[in-house]
This record gives structure tokens, sequence and C-alpha cells, in this order.
């Protein structure tokens, strides 16, 4: 049975994956949400000095505190961008790096270095007008992302995700991605395709050209951008299947 460490999204905690999580352990599997310095529970911890370098020392705390062995590191979304820095530091303790609508990061990559210049510009505003200088607060769901990101998501699971997102520390976002990033040869490369990043793929985005080759394994999601919410218990089987 496999190890499961479970990185969410921005703006979320580990209650996003707890049917996922849940659908893993009946499975027989070990599963670890976690939540990030300044989301959800661990909302009070958080500050301007909160970065990627703090949410992936998360990580790596969770793994050696729990004495984790053979993990299979999972990321969402934003997660991919501490999950990358993550993966490069643990060494032998890492297994497998599943990707869920997410990719890697390059060395030196900032998050905000995905968005069009008119973007980042408008995060900033929000960030100094609504969030005191150093966090993003979630725009409006019909905002974020592609538009197919709310496909599968119905009006309660719509509810809970603006209820229960968090501001995110917007250092998250502006700090480059630190070295080492590279996991071992041996490590098992998964990505885990929705709507959104299906359709990426699709289209021919060089930069993930890569990931539609080996080593890398691909399962496809028919689902939006949040299927941890969306088709949990999918999700829990796809994983499933990914480690077996």
């Amino acid at each position: 049975m496999a190890t499961f460490v479970l990185v969410p999204g921005a703006w979320l905690g580990a209650w996003a994956w707890e049917e996922t999580v849940h659908g893993l352990r009946e499975r027989g599997h070990s599963a670890f949400p976690v939540t990030l310095t300044g989301l959800a529970e661990r909302a009070g911890q958080g500050g301007p000095q909160t970065d990627l370098e703090t949410h992936i020392a998360d990580i790596l705390d969770l793994v050696e505190r729990h004495d984790l062995r053979e993990v299979t590191l999972v990321a969402h979304s934003y997660g991919g961008a501490p999950v990358t820095g993550a993966a490069g530091r643990l060494g032998d303790r890492l297994e497998r790096v599943v990707y869920v609508d997410s990719a890697p990061f390059p060395e030196g990559m900032r998050v905000l270095d995905l968005m069009p210049p008119e973007t980042v510009a408008e995060l900033g505003r929000q960030v100094a007008g609504a969030g005191e200088g150093w966090r993003l607060p979630m725009p409006p769901l019909e905002v974020v992302g592609l538009t197919s990101s709310l496909d599968g998501l119905d009006e309660r699971q719509r509810d809970v995700l603006r209820a229960r997102a968090t501001p995110q520390p917007y250092g998250t976002y502006t700090q480059p991605l630190a070295g080492p990033v590279e996991p071992g040869a041996g490590v098992d490369r998964v990505l885990v395709a929705c709507h959104d990043f299906h359709a990426l793929l699709e289209a021919g985005v060089p930069e993930l050209a890569a990931l539609t080759q080996p080593p890398w394994r691909r399962f496809d999601l028919a689902t939006g951008h949040w299927p941890m919410l969306s088709t949990p218990g999918e999700l829990a089987r796809v994983l499933d299947q990914a480690v077996s």
C-alpha cells in the first residue's frame, strides 16, 4: 500500500482532500493531507514573511515528523510549486510525484510568471487594497482559471469552496522557486489531467510537451479544476490506480 502526502492548491487547506483521503484509506493506503502555512486552520500562522520556501518547508516537515518513506507526493494546482521544491529535497524518501491539473516548476520560476502582466497588476491591486499588503483574496469563482474550471461542481460544492477558501499569502506567488527541483532518476512521475490541463496538452503548449512522454504516465479525469471536490471518489480511484 502507498503513503500519500496531498498538497492543496491556492486558497485551500487539508479540508479539500477529506473525501479523497477517505477513499484512499478505504483502499488500504496511508494519506496525509497538508494545510500550508497561512491557510485554513493555519491562517493565523501566516504573515508578510510567508513565501514559497515556507510552504516547501511545511511539506518537508510533515514527511520528516511522521518519518514517512516511499512517499507519493500529490500536488493540486498551485501546489505544484512547493511540491516541486520538496520533491527535489526529499531524496530517497520519495517514490512518486503526482501532479493534479498542475505541473512541475522549473528552477527560478514564480507562480506569477504563469500569468499575463495585466493579471499580475490586478492581483497586486487586490493584495494592496483588500489583503493588507500580503494576502491574495480568492477571486470570484467565475474568473478563476479557464471556463471549464467549474465543471462538475454543483451549487453546494461551489458554496463550500467560497465559504472555506482563505486568502493566499502573496509571497508564495512572488518568490522564485529555488533548487534543487529534480527528484531522483527512479522517482515515478504521474500527471492527472482534468479539463483545464487536458485542453492545454491537446493545444500542444511547448512548455508541457515533456509531460506527454516517458517517464511520465497520464490519467485523465472528466471534470473541472477541483476534482477533490467535484469527483473525490473518482480521484481516489485514479490515485490508487497510479500506485498499483
